[in-house]
């Protein structure tokens, strides 16, 4: 296992380093001038070049790169563009907002979607299944931001059911301690602050939980067909055990490992996709700032973010390839592998 985990470390670092590197180039080569873009059109040949010779945009790609790189391995990712604010100090403000997000949609889409694709598979072409996959297409198929959008008019504006900008409402004091206001108002014991967080929170969750939901419901339905068409089901089935425990302890159990890697892909794409939906429920995560980012072309912080998200993908896949021997002691890992 030690020597599978060193291994797939190693092999990680070509992955963002291309990564990196990827991103790094796509920038450069968009058209624009971030100088231009901080000084506006207005601004005098002279005086975008002096910027652009401050910021250092007039040395040779590479050069730039290995000094945003050789920067960015000791934690720092230079300052923003607009503001002059440290980048690293601004990531740390900004992703547990981001975090708190995700995770949120996570636990919705996996407590949901799991149940479904368990009772979908069971009941196989009836009225339950048929309706439950047409919601999950249903889900996979519309935009984030129009069921935003949608939420926000209805749930929000309409009925008035549940606030829908921000993360706490501006007279509810919290003192912070690890950024995700759910936590903190725990850690603190403020339940006036918890409750508004969760109010706040429901709503963008729910949002970017859709299509993931719709993924692992899917997901599930099809692993539990293929695992309820074994003979040892039947013969589980046959020695007259109860239908819970033949479809939770037999089937399900080893119905999981599409399942668990499906849930581990979908993390890195909820802090991926959280760039729409922070946007829509003005939620002051790492996606809000990298759409307002993208749109000044300010280098630092859509390299800095992208390489965040990549570094997380990377270690959900290898959290997910070491679950597996824990979930199916069949599997073993050697270095030899």
């Amino acid at each position: 296992m030690t020597q599978y985990f060193i291994r797939r470390l190693l092999e990680s670092i070509p992955v963002l380093v291309g990564v990196s590197l990827l991103v790094f180039l796509l920038l450069h080569l968009i058209p624009g001038d971030p100088a231009v873009a901080l000084l506006g059109e207005r601004a005098t040949p002279e005086r975008i070049e002096e910027v652009r010779d401050q910021l250092g945009l007039n040395r040779p790609l590479y050069e730039q790169y290995f000094i945003w790189i050789g920067k960015a391995l000791q934690g720092d990712f230079g300052e923003t563009i607009n503001g002059r604010i440290p980048v690293s100090k601004e990531l740390r403000n900004r992703f547990p907002a981001t975090i708190e997000l995700a995770v949120t949609a996570l636990i919705f889409a996996v407590v949901l979607g799991v149940p479904i694709g368990i009772i979908s598979a069971i009941r196989r072409n009836s009225l339950i299944d048929t309706v439950s996959m047409f919601g999950a297409l249903f889900g996979v198929s519309i935009p984030i931001f129009v069921l935003g959008l949608l939420l926000i008019f209805f749930v929000g504006v309409r009925l008035k059911l549940l606030p829908f900008i921000g993360r706490l409402d501006p007279d509810i004091e919290l003192e912070k301690i690890t950024g995700m206001y759910v936590v903190d108002s725990i850690l603190t014991g403020n339940m006036k602050a918890l409750k508004n967080a969760l109010e706040h929170l429901v709503m963008p969750a729910f949002a970017l939980s859709t299509i993931p939901l719709s993924i692992i419901a899917r997901i599930t339905r099809s692993a539990m067909l293929e695992v309820l068409n074994q003979d040892y089901i039947r013969t589980a089935r046959a020695k007259g055990l109860r239908s819970y425990r033949v479809v939770m302890t037999h089937a399900f159990r080893n119905a999981m490992l599409p399942v668990i890697t499906i849930i581990g892909l979908q993390l890195g794409a909820l802090l991926s996709g959280a760039v729409l939906t922070e946007t829509i429920f003005s939620w002051p995560g790492i996606g809000k700032w990298l759409f307002e980012a993208i749109s000044r072309r300010d280098y630092p912080i859509i390299q800095a973010t992208t390489l965040l998200i990549a570094v997380i993908y990377v270690a959900v896949n290898l959290g997910v390839d070491l679950l597996y021997a824990l979930i199916d002691p069949r599997i073993r890992y050697s270095g030899a592998e």
